[in-house]
């Protein structure tokens, strides 16, 4: 099912029964908002959670898919595109809580590259709500004029990061720094790092899945 909120379409996999929460989940670059429901049932099998993949909003000429922000350079984003984006979700963030019910204390943030930098982003930001917890796959906690990640006000937040050795779009020094500078700031960090690519990995959905389950539904959602 795709539909649009503030200009922002995205695809939805309701929760079996009652929802336990809500899992934003947001696509890498040049993807779109079906890329990562198929990931929704490894993270969620028992469908506990409501599910939500919202649809970068910028094209770019000669690239394909969906875009949350232009990339002069890998760990800092355009200014001006990326507060176009960030304003963007926080707004779809914000009447999805309203719409739903499910409250940004009961949402996880995750995403895959670009997606996992929107969700750094919106889950860290100081203008905006502590959610749940954050699922951070192949990204990094982004560099930009205009935004800094507030972590005084987030200790204990439970953060899941999975990165691969071999990833030549995001290297893993991202991966690596993040869990650095998260954990020192008193966020609980569970950190994952394989052999692969710029991919989500199996075995690193699996993980998160369990992560998922352990940490984030049984102690902030449920």
């Amino acid at each position: 099912m795709i539909t649009t909120v503030t200009g922002l379409s995205y695809g939805e996999r309701p929760a079996a029964g009652a929802p336990a929460g809500l899992l934003v989940l947001h696509h890498g670059r040049g993807s779109d908002e079906q890329d990562l429901l198929s990931l929704a049932q490894m993270l969620d099998p028992e469908r506990a959670l409501h599910v939500v993949t919202p649809r970068a909003p910028l094209k770019l000429p000669g690239s394909p898919g969906f875009h949350w922000y232009v990339v002069p350079r890998v760990g800092y984003p355009d200014p001006d595109s990326f507060a176009a984006g960030y304003r963007a979700l926080g707004e779809f963030h914000d009447e999805l809580w309203e719409r739903t019910g499910i409250g940004p204390e009961r949402t996880m943030l995750g995403g895959f590259s670009q997606g996992t930098v929107m969700s750094y982003a919106l889950g860290l930001g100081s203008d905006r709500p502590v959610p749940a917890g954050i699922l951070a796959f192949s990204g990094f906690v982004p560099s930009v004029p205009g935004w800094q990640p507030e972590l005084a006000t987030r200790a204990g937040l439970p953060v899941f990061i999975a990165h691969g050795r071999s990833d030549r779009v995001i290297a893993v020094e991202f991966g690596r720094q993040a869990h650095e500078s998260l954990e020192a700031g008193d966020l609980s960090v569970e950190y994952h790092e394989t052999d692969g690519g710029h991919q989500i990995e199996a075995v690193n959905a699996f993980a998160a899945a369990r992560w998922l389950e352990r940490t984030a539904i049984a102690r902030n959602i449920s």
